[in-house]
């Protein structure tokens, strides 16, 4: 029920079918753990000391570890090698929730390299007859199965991979079909009085962004978790690789909901913050700078890593304010 009543709330809206069926998953098994964010970190309360029977121990007893208060799913173990020191009964502790090898909750201090609604950049460790596992940071590995991979994954080889919670196994998964999971940047429903509809992401806005895969335009980006983005290749002024994390600026949205990506600050905004850069290099270099208007753009890069439009940008701003004086090839403070 939980599950067809999140399905016709998202389908009013304009979000993709694929992102409908990946997210109404993730809430309906997110209301099914009861508060208890499966996959996710959650703040849990200790209940006692996990202990048993062990006559080679002092007192007779092992500690083995901590449980916490998981409310309806019932006491969730940590193992003692993941126990905060000085932790005591009734303290809260901020923990990592996931399942162990028999399918039991059991929480960990450990960060892991993604969550459950996330992407990640994550290395297969083993393969069977049933797909693939991948190296999350945690104990466990995270199950990839055949059906949820483009082509057989490698041991040793890294992958972009969503993760979420199976429906039908109630196990954390992950999928390399990436695109299924992906939104176009289309308006959303909420709306204001003169019925503008206000767009997920607004141009100039800093995101975080995972670097997918390369392509003949540039390189395709996963933008905050959510959008598809592309990084056209006459915008990257740096060495960029399949799986970097970085922070983006959204420069474009196209009609068809894409997203074109800058790692730059894009307009205005970037012109003021590199002529503060620039102002303050020629404060520390003896008010000179061997670069102006004629100078090849490939060496206004090594120096400084912006285009060469940015740059001249930023001395015409400069030279605006009468703080620089601009020669063919170079610049110095007046």
């Amino acid at each position: 029920m939980v599950y067809s009543l999140a399905r016709q709330l998202l389908t009013t809206t304009l979000l993709s079918d694929s992102f409908v069926n990946s997210y109404t998953q993730y809430l309906a098994n997110t209301f099914i753990m009861n508060q208890i964010k499966l996959g996710d970190y959650n703040t849990l309360t200790m209940v006692k000391v996990a202990e048993r029977p062990d006559p080679h121990a002092f007192g007779g007893k092992e500690v083995f570890g901590i449980y916490l208060d998981g409310g309806k799913e019932g006491d969730i173990l940590m193992p003692q090698k993941y126990v905060p020191k000085g932790v005591k009964t009734s303290d809260e502790i901020k923990c990592f929730v996931y399942l162990d090898q028999d399918e039991r909750p059991i929480a960990t201090t450990e960060t892991p390299l993604a969550k459950v609604g996330e992407f990640g950049y994550l290395e297969c460790t083993w393969v069977n007859e049933y797909g693939a596992f991948l190296n999350w940071g945690l104990m466990k590995d995270v199950f990839c199965p055949f059906r949820e991979q483009k082509r057989k994954m490698e041991i040793g080889e890294r992958y972009i991979v969503y993760l979420y919670v199976d429906e039908e196994s109630y196990r954390i998964v992950a999928s390399a079909k990436v695109e299924h999971f992906l939104q176009d940047a289309l308006p959303v429903t909420s709306k204001k009085a003169d019925n503008d509809v206000q767009q997920a992401v607004r141009l100039g806005e800093a995101l975080p962004i995972l670097v997918w895969q390369k392509s003949p335009l540039g390189f395709k980006v996963i933008i905050d978790n959510r959008y598809q983005g592309l990084i056209y290749q006459d915008q990257i002024f740096r060495l960029v690789h399949t799986g970097d994390q970085l922070q983006g600026y959204i420069q474009n949205i196209r009609p068809d909901g894409k997203i074109d990506v800058s790692l730059q600050p894009v307009g205005r905004q970037q012109t003021e913050d590199f002529a503060e850069t620039l102002l303050q290099y020629l404060k520390n270099n003896s008010g000179v700078c061997e670069l102006g208007d004629k100078s090849d753009a490939e060496a206004i890069y090594r120096q400084f890593h912006v285009s060469k439009k940015v740059y001249k940008r930023a001395v015409g701003d400069l030279y605006k304010h009468r703080l620089i004086a601009v020669e063919p090839t170079r610049v110095k403070l007046v």
